[in-house]
């Protein structure tokens, strides 16, 4: 059954302010002191058709979500996919706190209900391009743009990676996110909906930046300094390409944050 929070929960969650990115941030900054040669340059560019971006939104104290997680796991090996696990903190006050939650990915979540014209979000809650998809573990079918998607760059060098955003004449703005993923992760849970359980999670944001809207008649550049972070839990790095109205994704590129592309 689907976990919906009560209203008094949703003000508390849009309240919150979590630590989880933290260390996460600080890395950030610590990086622009660090020597660009620890890494290799590497670069992806976006190709005709816009991967399909799924935004799973879960926690770890909700007892639907695990099935959920393991689904979004399947989906790593999809070069026509991005999937993007945002965990909300809404149910950290069931007894157990949900290390990877965030109130920023809370936030998205709510913004993207209201986006849609609507106050409800719950967990777990699938999100293919920005609309609601209730039908996993089945894919939606993929279906032609009204517009010609903007191309993208990315380009790591040492610990930056740079967003290059071609003009795209048919649209007036253009926004955008960054992600930070990392996969790997497992915890084993003491207490609340899932207590007794190892839960499993892949494509965890970490890193979660929007960008604000920009001219989309020329060209755009984002940048971002990200570490590779810890061997065990390989990261990522996604640049999305949003519409500043509706929220939804319009194109993706995604660089592993170590080694060789």
């Amino acid at each position: 059954m689907n976990h919906r929070p009560t209203p008094v929960r949703r003000r508390v969650a849009t309240r919150a302010v979590r630590a989880v990115g933290t260390g996460l941030a600080a890395a950030l900054a610590l990086g622009a002191g660090l020597a660009a040669a620890a890494v290799p340059a590497c670069s992806a560019r976006s190709g005709a058709t816009p991967p399909l971006v799924i935004e799973l939104y879960t926690s770890e104290g909700c007892s639907s979500c695990p099935p959920a997680d393991r689904w979004l796991s399947t989906l790593a090996q999809r070069a026509d996919v991005l999937p993007l696990a945002f965990h909300v903190d809404y149910w950290d006050r069931l007894g157990w706190t949900d290390r990877f939650a965030s109130r920023e990915g809370t936030e998205r979540q709510y913004r993207l209900a209201q986006a849609a014209g609507s106050n409800n979000v719950y967990t777990p809650q699938v999100l293919a391009d920005g609309r609601d998809w209730r039908g996993w573990p089945r894919l939606p079918a993929p279906a032609p743009p009204a517009t010609a998607a903007p191309a993208l760059t990315l380009e790591r060098s040492g610990d930056t990676v740079v967003a290059e955003v071609a003009a795209a004449p048919g649209r007036a703005h253009l926004s955008g996110y960054w992600a930070v993923l990392e996969d790997g992760h497992s915890s084993r849970v003491a207490a609340g909906e899932n207590a007794g359980e190892t839960l499993r999670h892949d494509h965890v944001v970490r890193l979660y930046r929007p960008a604000d809207a920009w001219d989309a008649r020329t060209p755009h550049r984002q940048t971002l300094r990200v570490l590779p972070g810890v061997p065990a839990y390989p990261r990522r790095v996604a640049f999305v390409v949003t519409d500043p109205g509706t929220l939804r994704p319009l194109q993706a590129v995604v660089l592993p944050v170590a080694g060789d592309c």
